[in-house]
């Protein structure tokens, strides 16, 4: 089983393929799992690698009594060294997308490009964001306790889609499928990693100091929030493009992965053909 020590953990990965280096930042209560379809399709032309954050699968827990966003981006900065990755496209799913974008502000020169999908920024931009952002994740903590995440988790689910559409959710089953494979997450973990999910909003990022290419994707039927977090994600980074995936919920990369993986793979050929034609001959790409 491969791992690296990053800070205080080591580190479950997957590395795949050969070429200039992509990393993939999966989901809060998921794992590595959840980038198959673009890892599987990409390592013909990259190197893949495909990590479980802290609490996550195979990676585990670990003693600390409370987690953060920044945390995680320091684990992900220690997982670059530790690999020896030299300017990678960092990809971030949601809470993936939240390291992502706290990563490339604290270390802009270590990223060749990010993509980042169906995520958010710290800003909450509308009173219903902060109740299902902040308020309603903590609330989820005490009834997970008593019934486990994965019923507290089909209940939000059936929620936001009362709220926003029976498709916001995509298809779900494709989530629950890369579960029944997966370590379980205990109890306390879920609790240190949706309490750091609920207080990003306190966390302090710097969009536009971000200035490396970045695909912004969002699933059609996402939320009106979360469209609305896409939209600032373009307006906020210098660089970004803004594009929707076509039949996608909250995980479009599962919901529609062809179209996905497309999108992802012209956006990669940009930015390390960009960068093998800068006049230094560019560093991005060393995997």
């Amino acid at each position: 089983m491969p791992t690296v020590q990053t800070n205080d953990v080591e580190t479950y990965y997957e590395r795949r393929g050969s070429g200039p280096p992509v990393v993939f930042v999966h989901g809060a209560i998921l794992d590595h799992s959840q980038w198959d379809p673009q890892v599987e399709a990409l390592g013909d032309e990259y190197t893949t690698i495909a990590y479980d954050v802290r609490g996550h699968g195979r990676t585990g827990g670990s003693p600390r009594g409370r987690y953060s966003i920044d945390l995680f981006a320091d684990d992900l900065d220690a997982l670059l060294t530790a690999l020896d990755l030299e300017s990678p496209v960092i990809c971030g799913l949601s809470t993936g997308g939240c390291i992502a974008q706290v990563h490339a502000a604290r270390h802009p020169d270590r990223v060749a490009g990010l993509v980042l999908a169906d995520t958010f920024t710290p800003e909450l931009l509308s009173r219903s964001e902060w109740l299902q952002r902040s308020l309603l994740l903590r609330a989820t903590v005490p009834p997970v306790r008593l019934l486990g995440y994965e019923r507290v988790e089909k209940l939000m689910v059936w929620l936001v889609e009362r709220l926003h559409g029976r498709d916001v959710g995509g298809d779900y089953e494709n989530v629950e499928r890369l579960r029944e494979t997966g370590p379980k997450m205990t109890t306390d973990e879920f609790a240190k990693v949706v309490r750091a999910v609920a207080a990003f909003h306190r966390t302090e990022v710097d969009l536009r100091s971000i200035t490396v290419p970045a695909l912004v994707l969002y699933g059609e039927y996402e939320s009106p929030p979360m469209h609305r977090q896409a939209a600032r994600l373009g307006v906020e980074l210098p660089n970004a493009s803004v594009r929707d995936v076509p039949g996608g919920g909250h995980a479009s990369n599962l919901d529609n992965p062809a179209f996905f993986t497309a999108a992802v793979r012209k956006f990669l050929a940009d930015v390390f053909d960009d960068a093998a034609d800068a006049p230094d001959g560019g560093s991005a790409g060393k995997g």
